[in-house]
């Protein structure tokens, strides 16, 4: 299936490990052009580095921490300077940490709100002029299945994410007379570096190990596994193509049937 993809310009945010770097390289093996941004550390080079070797062509990576609206902005301009426009954006910029209700203070509450739901705001502020212009675009919120089943020991994710998911549905009204779509994807237990991170922390308050903790997640799941990256960066690659165009508004959960809700 041709998924019209060639030469879009294609911005994905935490790009540069996990689930966005699965993303980024699998809209480039579509033939977009792609810029990644994510930490300054050697994460963000071996990621541009595996995406061109692969994939050929040359990876935009810009070192930036969404948490500051300046470096987001920043993102942004950096991508239109380098490819002239941007046609597809996934917000995306990993997760919070896990903690309870009172070990969370003010400062982390905000650090949240800026990683999660005010980057994804920025992000999207900046692309919209372009893609109203072009009457073209795909707007894809990189979230959790925690949006429609909160997850225990997430309480920050589960409340911030949520935000998002109200975000787009608004959004997507506003902006489908300018044929921009605007979804969000849900993933549940993928085998990514955080979901391992998250197995690990639980297993430590727990007293218990690692595997054990993600062979409990596994039984929950009816596919009786996690998923994997490449899965869900082919969900995203299609909601950012041109046979996804009636699709707006949605929340799509990749999860293995883990969320057992009727809607």
């Amino acid at each position: 299936m041709d998924l019209g993809l060639k030469n879009k310009v294609a911005f994905v945010a935490g790009g540069s490990q996990g689930l966005g770097k699965a993303v980024a390289l699998e809209l480039r093996r579509e033939g977009a052009q792609v810029a990644i941004c994510g930490l300054a550390d050697n994460s963000l080079p071996e990621a541009k580095a595996e995406i061109d070797r692969e994939c050929g062509g040359d990876v935009l990576a810009v070192a930036a921490d969404l948490t500051n609206a300046d470096q987001a902005k920043d993102c942004v301009r950096k991508t239109v300077d380098r490819f002239g426009s941007v046609d597809i954006l996934v917000n995306n910029a990993g997760g919070p940490p896990g903690m309870s209700f009172l070990e969370i203070d003010d400062q982390l509450w905000e650090y949240g709100f800026r990683l999660n739901l005010l980057s994804t705001i920025i992000l999207t502020r900046e692309v919209l002029p372009l893609m109203k212009q072009k009457q073209w675009g795909r707007i894809i919120n990189m979230t959790s299945i925690s949006v429609k089943q909160p997850i225990d020991g997430l309480i920050l994710s589960n409340t911030i994410r949520s935000g998002v998911i109200g975000l787009a549905k608004t959004l997507s009204t506003e902006l489908a007379p300018f044929n921009i779509t605007v979804n969000s994807v849900c993933p549940g237990y993928t085998l990514t570096d955080r979901v391992r991170s998250l197995a690990e922390a639980t297993a430590k308050k727990e007293g218990s190990t690692a595997e054990a903790i993600i062979k409990r997640w596994t039984d929950t799941i009816p596919m009786g596994r996690l998923g994997t990256p490449e899965e869900f960066a082919a969900l995203v690659a299609f909601l950012a193509s041109e046979r996804s165009s009636y699709i707006t508004g949605a929340a799509i959960q990749i999860d293995g049937g883990w969320y057992r809700g009727v809607m």
